[in-house]
C-alpha cells in the first residue's frame, strides 16, 4: 500500500530551492494561498519507492525572525503544520549566510534533511566541504545536489524517507547561547511546562529563546493560547526579568546575543569542515559583473536588455497574434453562418467570440514577456538589477530590494504587491506598494500592442518601449514626492545578495511562464467572459425598438429596387447601404446603458481626446486591464456597420488619430491597477491606502494625457 508523506522545502532566496521544487514535482503543481494570507503557496507531489510524497515551497527566507509576512508563513508552517520532514536548500557556495537559516530550523527541533544545492559552483571556486563530518556537527543529513542538471534528486528523496522511517536519527545538537542566556531559558521553561496548551504545542526551549527575543508573532500565540492576559503575566514578568538580568550583565538585548551564538555556531562547525583552497580566485560571476554592474555601464546595459526584451515580445509575437486573429474571425464567420441574424447571434459574436477573443489573441505576447522575466530571474540578473538601481533608488528614497516588486509588476502587480512583503521597513513596503503600479503589467500589454500597432505600425516596438519609459520615470518622481511628503523618513539600510550567474533551465522557465500565464488564461475564461458578456449588455439594451428616428429599412429597400432599376451600380449599392446601416448601429447605440452613461461623463475626458466611447472603454479597465482591448472589440464592432472595412486596427486607425492612441495608452498606464490588484493592496496595506491609491493615480493619468494631447495639438497646429 502506498504511504503519503509531506516535506517542505526551505531555504533563502536565490539558493536553488525553486529549481529543486520544480525536479520534483514536474508538471504535478498547484498554485494557492496560505490561509487567511496573501502569500503564494505552491504545492506539487511526486512517487518514489512506494511513497506519495506531497512537496511544499515554502516562502524563501533568509530567517525564521518575524521581520516579515513570508518568514512568519514559513515558520508557522513548520510548527502548525508539522511536516513529515523540512528539507532546508542551501547555496554551497554562501554557507555562512544560508546556514543561519538552518540553525532556526534545528532549534525547532523539526525532522530535517539539508540539501547542499550547487556544489559544483563551491567546488569551481575552490570552496571544500567535509560533508559527512558537517553533517555530524549539525546532526542532520545532509545531501549534495546541483539543482539545474538534476543531480542528487534520488539521493534527497532517499535520505527524505530514511528520516521519516527514523532508520538515520542525527544527533540532538543543541545551539548554547552562553551561561547567561542558557539560566534565564531554564527560569521560563519551568514556568512554561505548567502551561499545557503551550507545552502541547510548542518545543518549549525554542519558545523560551522567542520570549526572550520578544518575537511579537509568538507573543500574541501564547495570549491567544493561554486565553487570558492574568496566565501571561506571570510569564510576561518572568521574560521582562530575565531581559533586565542579561542586559546588566552583558549590556545587550538578549536577541543581538542569541544571534551572535548562532553565528558562532555556524563558524565553529565551518572551522572543523570547511575550507576555501583558492580564496584570491576570481570567478566568472566576478568578471562579468565587473561589466555588468558597474557604475557606468550599468544602467545603460539594463536599459538596453529591457529594449531588447520589449522588441523580442512584440516582434516575434506578432505572427502567433495574427494566426489567433485569424482564428477567431473564422470562428465569428462560423457562429455567423449557424447562429441566425439576431440578439444571440450578437451576444455569442460580439459578446462571448468577440471579447474573449480580443484577450486571447495577446496570449503570445503575454507569454513571450513571462518567458523573458523568468530568464533574467533565474540567471540571477535580476538580483544585479536590484544592485545596479539600488544608487538610483537611493535618490527617491528607496533602495535596491525595492527594485525587486517593481520588476516583477512589469509580468503581473497582484504578485508585485505581495513581493513588497519582504521589505521591513513600513514606509518603504508603503511607497514601494503605490508607486509599482506605473510598471506597466502583462494585462497593459495587450492595449499598447493593439493602439502602437494600430497608429505606429513601423514604430510599433520602440512606441511600446517608450510608454514603458513613462511609467518608470513617473514612478521615480511619485516615489520621491512620497518619500518627501506623506512617507518622511530615511530609507532602511540595505544589503542585496548577488547569486552567481546560471544558465536557466528549459524547464524551470517554462513552468515559470506557465504559472504566470495560467492565471491570465483563467482570468480570459472567468472574469473577462462575465466582463465581456456584460459590456456587450450595456452596448446593447434597452433595445431601441421601433422607436428610431426613421424608416432605414424603406432606405436600404429604396435602395435595392434603384438597383434593380439600374440608377445604381453594385459597388454604389453596396456603399450607400453600409452607410445607411451605419447611421442605424450609431442610432441603436445612442439608446443603450453605455452610451448615456458615456456621453454623461464625456466632458471630463474630452479635454484628454477621448469620445464617449473611448471613456467607456477607459473606465472598463476598472475591472481588468484586458478587458479595455474586448471592450473597445465589441464596441467597434456594434458601430461599425461594414464588416469587410478592414481589421480592427484599421477600424481604430480610421475613428481617431495617433495623438488620442498616445494619450489613451498614457491614461491605462498610469491609472490605478485592476480590482484584483487593488483586493491584494487592500490586504497587504489597508482600505485607507487603496483610496489614497485610486485617488492620486486617477489624478495622475488625466493630467498626463491632458499635457501630452494639448501640446500634441498645438504642435500639429504650428507645423
Amino acid at each position: 500500500m502506498e504511504r503519503e508523506i509531506t516535506i517542505a522545502l526551505a531555504g533563502n532566496p536565490n539558493s536553488g530551492k525553486t529549481t529543486i521544487f520544480n525536479n520534483l514535482t514536474g508538471a504535478r503543481q498547484h498554485v494557492g494561498n496560505y490561509p487567511g494570507v496573501t502569500v503564494e503557496k505552491k504545492t506539487g507531489e511526486t512517487r518514489y519507492k512506494g511513497y506519495k510524497i506531497n512537496v511544499v515551497d515554502l516562502p524563501g527566507t533568509y530567517s525564521l525572525t518575524a521581520y516579515s509576512l513570508d518568514e512568519i508563513v514559513a515558520r508557522n508552517f513548520v510548527i502548525n503544520e508539522k511536516p513529515d520532514v523540512v528539507v532546508d536548500v542551501i547555496d554551497s557556495s554562501n554557507l555562512e549566510r544560508n546556514l543561519y537559516l538552518a540553525v532556526q530550523l534545528i532549534e525547532l527541533k523539526a525532522p530535517l534533511v539539508f540539501a547542499f544545492n550547487m556544489t559544483d559552483v563551491a567546488k569551481s571556486s575552490g570552496k571544500k566541504i567535509d560533508i559527512k563530518l558537517l553533517s555530524e556537527l549539525m546532526g542532520v543529513p545532509i545531501v549534495e545536489t546541483i539543482g539545474h542538471k538534476k543531480k542528487g534528486m534520488s539521493g534527497l528523496l532517499d535520505s527524505v524517507i530514511k528520516t521519516v522511517e527514523k532508520r538515520e536519527n542525527g544527533k540532538n545538537v543543541v545551539v548554547r547561547y552562553g551561561e547567561e542566556i542558557e539560566n534565564e531559558i531554564e527560569k521560563i521553561e519551568k514556568i512554561l511546562i505548567s502551561n499545557k496548551p503551550l507545552s502541547d504545542k510548542f518545543n518549549l526551549r525554542w519558545l523560551a529563546v522567542k520570549l526572550l527575543e520578544q518575537d511579537r508573532e509568538v507573543i500574541q500565540e501564547v495570549k491567544k493560547k493561554l486565553g487570558s492576559s492574568s496566565e501571561y503575566s506571570s510569564i510576561e514578568k518572568a521574560v521582562d526579568d530575565s531581559i533586565a538580568h542579561i542586559k546588566s550583565i552583558l549590556r545587550d538585548p538578549p536577541e543581538t546575543i542569541i544571534a551572535d551564538a548562532r553565528y558562532g555556531f555556524i563558524n565553529g562547525a565551518l572551522q572543523e569542515s570547511y575550507e576555501e583552497i583558492h580564496a584570491d580566485k576570481t570567478t566568472i560571476s566576478d568578471e562579468i559583473d565587473k561589466v555588468i554592474t558597474n557604475r557606468i555601464l550599468g544602467l545603460p546595459i539594463f536599459a538596453i536588455l529591457m529594449w531588447l526584451m520589449f522588441q523580442f515580445v512584440f516582434t516575434i509575437g506578432a505572427y502567433p497574434m495574427k494566426w489567433i486573429d485569424i482564428g477567431f474571425g473564422k470562428l465569428a464567420n462560423l457562429a455567423e453562418s449557424f447562429i441566425p441574424e439576431g440578439l444571440l447571434q450578437s451576444f455569442v459574436v460580439d459578446g462571448i467570440i468577440g471579447g474573449v477573443g480580443g484577450v486571447l489573441t495577446f496570449t503570445p505576447n503575454i507569454m513571450l514577456l513571462f518567458i523573458c522575466i523568468a530568464v533574467l530571474e533565474d540567471s540571477g540578473y535580476m538580483a544585479r538589477a536590484a544592485f545596479v538601481t539600488d544608487r538610483m533608488m537611493h535618490k527617491i528614497g528607496l533602495h535596491g530590494k525595492s527594485f525587486i516588486p517593481m520588476l516583477i509588476g512589469f509580468g503581473c502587480t497582484v504578485p508585485a504587491y505581495m513581493a513588497a512583503r519582504t521589505i521591513e521597513n513600513k514606509r518603504d513596503r508603503l511607497v514601494t506598494m503605490h508607486v509599482t503600479t506605473f510598471m506597466s503589467c502583462g494585462a497593459r500589454l495587450p492595449v499598447y500592442i493593439l493602439l502602437a500597432g494600430a497608429f505606429f505600425p513601423k514604430y510599433a516596438g520602440n512606441v511600446i518601449f517608450l510608454i514603458y519609459v513613462i511609467g518608470v520615470l513617473t514612478m521615480i518622481s511619485m516615489a520621491k514626492l512620497l518619500r518627501s511628503t506623506r512617507f518622511k523618513g530615511e530609507p532602511s539600510p540595505f544589503v542585496m545578495e548577488l547569486p552567481p550567474y546560471r544558465i536557466p533551465t528549459f524547464k524551470g522557465v517554462m513552468i515559470h511562464m506557465w504559472e504566470r500565464t495560467r492565471l491570465y488564461l483563467k482570468k480570459a475564461g472567468t472574469v473577462i467572459l462575465v466582463i465581456s458578456v456584460v459590456m456587450w449588455a450595456l452596448f446593447t439594451f434597452p433595445i431601441i425598438g421601433d422607436n428610431y428616428s426613421k424608416d432605414y429599412k424603406a432606405e436600404i429597400e429604396s435602395q435595392n429596387e434603384a438597383f434593380k432599376s439600374g440608377e445604381v451600380s453594385k459597388e454604389d449599392l453596396e456603399e450607400n447601404i453600409a452607410a445607411i446601416k451605419g447611421d442605424m448601429a450609431r442610432e441603436e447605440m445612442s439608446y443603450t446603458i453605455a452610451s448615456r452613461a458615456g456621453h454623461f461623463i464625456e466632458p471630463v475626458f474630452k479635454p484628454l481626446g477621448f469620445d464617449w466611447k473611448l471613456t467607456v472603454t477607459a473606465m472598463s479597465g476598472i475591472a481588468a486591464k484586458e478587458v479595455v482591448v474586448s471592450t473597445m472589440g465589441t464596441l467597434l464592432s456594434i458601430t461599425e456597420a461594414d464588416e469587410e472595412s478592414g481589421s480592427f486596427r484599421d477600424k481604430l486607425a480610421s475613428e481617431y488619430n495617433p495623438l488620442v492612441g498616445l494619450s489613451f495608452m498614457l491614461f491605462i498606464l498610469l491609472m490605478f491597477p485592476c480590482m484584483a490588484a487593488l483586493t491584494i493592496f487592500r490586504m497587504e496595506a489597508g482600505m485607507k491606502e487603496v483610496l489614497f491609491q485610486i485617488g492620486y493615480t486617477l489624478m495622475i493619468a488625466w493630467v498626463v494625457s491632458l499635457i501630452v494631447y494639448q501640446i500634441g495639438k498645438l504642435i500639429i497646429y504650428f507645423i
